[in-house]
């Protein structure tokens, strides 16, 4: 099963400005959000270096990394 974890923080403008369009994936493929200051050793346990990075899982096991703000279709498309 594809999934997609999505590191970020209540701090990062880069990461409110992609909120929306992980709101809008999260309609396709499941987005499970993880703030790195809550989470830090989800983070390290990730090897999570800057937010927004958003990591495509298939059945748990990382598939793409994509670090930045980037298009929608960036993240619909593997």
């Amino acid at each position: 099963m594809l999934e997609y974890l999505y590191f970020s923080a209540k701090w990062c403008a880069p990461c409110r400005v992609l909120a929306p369009t992980m709101l809008e994936v999260s309609k396709t493929i499941p987005v499970k959000k993880i703030d790195i200051d809550e989470n830090p050793q989800l983070a390290s346990q990730w090897g999570i270096k800057s937010v927004p990075t958003v990591l495509a899982l298939k059945d748990g096991v990382e598939i793409r990394r994509i670090i930045g703000v980037k298009p929608a279709g960036e993240y619909l498309t593997l």
